[in-house]
């Protein structure tokens, strides 16, 4: 009987345990969709489909862009200082800004970041509405989406 007691306690101890662990877990973020595509107007500089790849830490949040236009050059690596604009859905914006691109070569797409920025829990991030603004060697380049992201807007938790 004793041996019972003894085997309900520590059973009941660890069970305790197990569930204040959880309670103390720090907590999954993720964003969803992970990868959304748009159509880009980069006036004289071009255009097309740029995909856009959203990740989350927390409420630090990163988006690399590989955009509709091309490299008119070779460009070094953490050359292109970039500034990404999306548009909140209960109003305002979120930037996401660095300086984080590949080396590349002329002729190839052009990728930035990732490119950082805070978010909040619940954020719905669009980019229609919104602007991809890169800066290289001296000359900024615009650009904006002609309609909304699809699948839909980033969502964060």
């Amino acid at each position: 009987m004793r041996r019972t007691r003894i085997g309900a306690g520590a059973a009941l101890a660890a069970g305790a345990l197990a569930v204040t662990g959880l309670a103390f877990a720090p907590a999954a973020f993720a964003v969803t969709p992970t990868t959304a595509t748009i159509t880009a107007d980069c006036g004289s500089f071009g255009g097309g489909a740029a995909t856009l790849t959203a990740t989350q830490d927390g409420t630090s949040a990163t988006v690399t862009v590989n955009s509709a236009i091309t490299a008119p050059i070779g460009l070094s690596e953490d050359s292109i200082a970039s500034t990404l604009t999306l548009v909140k859905a209960g109003g305002g914006t979120s930037v996401f800004s660095g300086t984080e691109n590949p080396a590349m070569a002329a002729g190839d797409p052009v990728q930035v970041g990732p490119l950082s920025g805070t978010v909040a829990s619940g954020d719905s991030l669009e980019a229609f509405g919104g602007s991809l603004q890169m800066t290289v060697f001296g000359i900024t380049i615009t650009c904006t989406a002609t309609g909304p992201q699809s699948p839909g807007p980033f969502v964060f938790d």
